[in-house]
């Protein structure tokens, strides 16, 4: 008998879950465009501040299983909320102490407060409150209402730039993240309300020891690398890219913008797919999609024209791939441990992510041009394809908890 106060309260738990992700993701995705006057205040080459995005994304990474686990344990909010606070204060640091080490030490705090208040803690939250038959939706939703700070805070940012410079908008931008602790209280389950757990209830520990020992867990991991590769290499340096092209930052904003606004849609269409059809022939196919995306792209002369469609089209397949990764995660393991593993495999994507900004700001230093490493993504997506359609998905949704 599933309780009444969980069966209205996972509603709320799933705004409260999608608000954080629309909030940490969406501030995340603008830092792209804080690459050229950052890197000018400093002195310094693209290679310093891609650095500092890399050790931010590698932090989060690091961080994630680790807060996972402890929102696991001791529950989602006060995990949260400790990390929208740890967010702001790293906005605030850049903001306020214009030096390389404020600019490092405010892009790690950055990275502790998306590994405690970022996606791995709100899906976990939610996959835990909402029945099993709409679980893969649920989880969908969450990232595709995300989805919608990507799209309003890239022009959002743009518009704090012209009118206040990039300090000003940093300053504003921490403001909205301190706004999430109030937010975070909504991931609270009342006490006797929890959803009853489906299959035998293991252990932190067995359940981590089955984890690792999966071959299904480690390939889905490995393809998760590929995942963060590509999308921060493109938040960091498709402004650029398109700046050297000769394209106005407007285009840049937008780009990114569209990003955020086609991810509303394409996550949500991914979420109602693992529902329905098979998640690793999805979560395969996003993959290849992204490759030859990304390879027309290079081959087209950027244009205003091309660079939207790139971003629409990017947008389409962007976190599409964190309903279907956690919905397997679930049905290999159940929910009662999902943000301490899905933790363990968004690390994966981190060092991704960490190879994506810090190697592109390395190409361009040293060759002035950024298109070997638009091949590799494009090649690494191939790659992803290959291993994910590998993966064994069991025909049944029940899986240990």
């Amino acid at each position: 008998m599933i309780p009444s106060s969980l069966r209205q309260r996972w509603l709320v738990i799933m705004l409260a879950g999608a608000t954080l992700v629309s909030a940490t993701l969406g501030i995340r995705q603008v830092f792209g465009l804080f690459l050229q006057p950052i890197s000018m205040e400093l002195g310094a080459g693209f290679q310093l501040f891609s650095l500092a995005i890399a050790i931010q994304n590698l932090v989060w990474g690091l961080s994630s299983p680790v807060f996972g686990a402890a929102a696991d344990r001791y529950g989602p909010w006060r995990v949260a909320a400790m990390g929208a606070l740890l967010y702001g204060g790293g906005l605030f640091l850049m903001a306020s102490f214009v030096t390389d080490a404020g600019i490092f030490i405010g892009q790690i705090l950055i990275g502790l407060g998306l590994g405690s208040a970022g996606i791995s803690i709100a899906i976990g939250a939610v996959a835990r409150a909402a029945p099993p038959e709409k679980r893969s939706l649920a989880m969908g939703l969450v990232t595709s209402f995300g989805s919608f700070g990507q799209f309003a805070l890239v022009p959002v940012t743009q518009i704090l730039m012209v009118q206040g410079g990039w300090q000003f908008a940093l300053l504003m931008l921490s403001v909205i993240m301190a706004s999430m602790v109030a937010v975070a209280m909504g991931l609270r389950t009342p006490a006797g309300s929890a959803r009853p757990i489906e299959g035998p209830i293991l252990t932190i520990g067995a359940t981590l020891q089955q984890a690792v020992s999966s071959r299904d867990y480690i390939l889905l991991t490995v393809g998760f690398f590929v995942c963060g590769l590509q999308l921060v290499f493109i938040t960091t340096h498709l402004p650029t890219y398109l700046h050297d092209a000769g394209l106005s930052p407007d285009i840049s904003s937008w780009a990114l913008a569209l990003i955020g606004l086609f991810n509303i849609i394409g996550a949500f269409v991914c979420g109602w797919l693992g529902g329905v059809v098979s998640k690793k022939k999805s979560l395969a196919t996003v993959y290849l999609l992204r490759g030859i995306a990304i390879a027309t792209f290079i081959l087209i002369p950027p244009t205003p024209v091309t660079a939207l469609l790139f971003g629409a089209c990017m947008g389409l397949l962007w976190l599409g791939t964190i309903p279907l990764t956690s919905g397997l995660i679930v049905v290999f393991f159940g929910p009662r441990y999902l943000s301490m593993l899905y933790g363990l495999v968004f690390l994966s994507h981190q060092i991704g992510s960490f190879v994506g900004a810090w190697l592109g700001g390395i190409w361009y230093d040293w060759f002035g041009n950024y298109e070997a490493m638009w091949w590799l993504n494009a090649a690494a997506g191939l790659f992803a394809f290959a291993v994910n359609w590998a993966i064994r998905e069991p025909r049944a949704e029940a899986a240990p908890a």
